[in-house]
């Protein structure tokens, strides 16, 4: 219980740091991730009497900023992450930036100097609304303890409703140490909308008139019942269905009507098929840069194809795209309307849709490895991850060209297993695989990182041994920075330039931490190495060694400098 006292006046007094942990508390929190900082001490203190909120600490403020983000993409519900001032701060900003393009609810909790302090520059003080204010959905500073409840409130509010997003709340030092009366606090729910009916009927009639309909999935906050509706009405109409960017979780990518993902690698075979539709339904999805080539196969302001977009914000419709009809709505709600839709009893597209999933089977072929190659068949260890992983198994990832692979190989089938940046930030796979781990302890994570990737957070090995998330981190090594090689070698060929990477040991690395660790040199090889990982007990590392030179599945690079 928090600690109280009573005041002259009778009423029942607390803390600002304990009105806040009470706060998040009456919200549902049950877990914060954080690196301790002086700036918010008394928050500490009273998390120490909270004995239902478990307090990860990690060994970077990136690192925990983006455990906190890949808990809100979990969970639908806001990450929570404690940063103090200054270096916290900047540290834990990429976590504000990939829960913003990725649209993950998240709060960020700021330590921040003494309100008599402020603006002369003390010690680590930042102006956070400069420098979050174009990031993050709401930027607030408490000047007064007692309000902590009712900002926590607008907070979870915030973070939740329309297209989720981040917060980020600054805690002067003296607000959380200040008496206050101990208020109530109130919930902050978020606010959800609904398309109407004249919606649904226009949507019915304009893809029953179609001849080469496409849906494009993607966006947040998919929960069983969406994907399962979601599901039924496409099967019910037989449609082609392409994923967006880093979300083809939100469809089984095992049904037929799956026809890849509109990502870093894709199919031209897919981008020719975007093009050439005659109406795309995009439901979820911002349509961003990636999913759209860089706002080629759908041109902005008003693409050539009929575009119906169904998406949670009003801001965002209409926003990049004018589509012929733009839907305001919550996923779920969404998804629910779909299913109701009433199909034609001829539908002219079947043979479109059967071409694009051949068009996807092909694709997903895996290739011949190159006759030169000295390294790993990557493609062959995601084929046996694909066959042997459950269903429900998470997998997590940073940026990198080894990210290919996985999107092209690997079938997801559940939402939510898929933990990957849109915004393609380097080191995100190890923090997020932790934070998973955590959440459902019950089910296999696995974490697929580059070297590079790899070496921006190995430090939370330590944190997964601290807090016993026995993940298994396959760290695939080619020596080098591999997505910006490749483009090197096609803009500056032979002139290579700050690519090169001169590697650990990573078993050793991760044997140092107390991590189960294999080094694995064959395709042959990696199902018993992944077996004996997965049974260690604890966290695991695999590191794969591959050919530089296989830049992609199907690319080489002529010399490897």
């Amino acid at each position: 219980m928090t600690t109280t006292h009573t005041a002259s006046d009778g009423r029942t007094q607390t803390t600002g740091g304990r009105l806040l942990v009470d706060a998040l508390t009456a919200h549902g929190v049950d877990r914060v991730f954080c690196v301790p900082g002086e700036s918010y001490l008394e928050v500490l203190d009273a998390l120490h009497a909270h004995a239902r909120i478990q307090v990860v600490v990690a060994k970077h403020e990136g690192a925990a900023a983006n455990m906190a983000e890949a808990d809100g993409k979990l969970t639908g519900r806001p990450g929570i992450c404690f940063v103090t001032r200054g270096p916290g701060a900047t540290h834990a900003s990429i976590g504000v930036h990939i829960a913003q393009q990725d649209s993950t609810p998240l709060l960020l909790f700021v330590g921040q100097v003494p309100r008599r302090q402020l603006g002369r520059e003390a010690f680590q003080e930042v102006d956070y609304q400069s420098m979050f204010g174009g990031m993050a959905k709401w930027v607030v500073s408490v000047e007064d303890p007692a309000r902590i409840p009712e900002f926590v409130a607008r907070a979870f509010a915030c973070a939740m409703s329309g297209r989720p997003g981040p917060v980020v709340i600054a805690l002067p030092e003296d607000v959380l140490s200040a008496s206050c009366p101990a208020v109530p606090t109130p919930l902050g729910a978020p606010v959800s909308c609904a398309p109407d009916a004249g919606a649904a009927l226009r949507l019915q009639a304009m893809l029953a008139s179609a001849q080469k309909p496409l849906v494009i999935a993607g966006g947040p906050n998919w929960s069983e019942r969406a994907a399962a509706d979601f599901a039924a009405f496409v099967q019910a109409w037989n449609l082609p269905v392409a994923c967006a960017f880093r979300r083809q979780d939100v469809f089984d990518n095992r049904l037929p009507q799956y026809v890849g993902h509109l990502s870093l690698g894709v199919n031209p075979e897919l981008a020719a098929l975007v093009k050439n539709a005659d109406l795309v339904l995009a439901i979820g999805t911002r349509l961003g840069e990636i999913a759209t080539n860089g706002y080629t196969l759908l041109e902005p302001p008003r693409p050539a194809q009929k575009l119906v977009h169904l998406h949670a914000d009003a801001a965002e419709l209409r926003r990049v795209y004018q589509a012929d009809l733009a839907i305001q709505s919550g996923i779920e709600a969404g998804t629910a309307m779909l299913r109701c839709l009433t199909p034609p009893a001829d539908r002219p597209w079947d043979e479109w849709t059967r071409q694009a999933g051949a068009m996807h089977a092909r694709f997903s072929t895996l290739p011949e490895p190159h006759p030169e190659s000295l390294g790993i068949d990557l493609a062959k260890v995601v084929a046996y991850l694909d066959r042997q992983l459950p269903d429900d198994a998470i997998l997590a990832n940073g940026a990198g060209n080894y990210t290919v692979w996985l999107h092209r190989f690997y079938r997801y089938r559940q939402p939510r297993t898929e933990l990957a940046p849109t915004c393609g930030a380097m080191g995100y796979g190890l923090p997020a695989a932790v934070a998973a781990k955590l959440r459902h302890p019950d089910r296999t994570v696995v974490c697929m990182s580059g070297d590079g990737c790899f070496l921006m957070y190995p430090q939370e090995l330590a944190t997964a041994l601290q807090f016993g998330a026995a993940v298994v981190v396959i760290v695939v090594n080619n020596g080098m920075y591999g997505t910006i090689r490749m483009h090197q070698e096609k803009r500056f060929p032979g002139r290579v330039s700050a690519t090169n990477l001169q590697n650990p040991d990573f078993v050793a690395l991760a044997q140092s931490f107390g991590a189960y660790a294999e080094l694995v040199e064959s395709a042959e090889a990696f199902p018993g190495a992944f077996e004996r990982a997965c049974a260690a007990g604890r966290p695991a590392l695999l590191e794969l060694r591959t050919d530089p030179r296989q830049i992609t599945p199907q690319g080489w690079l002529d010399s490897h400098g």
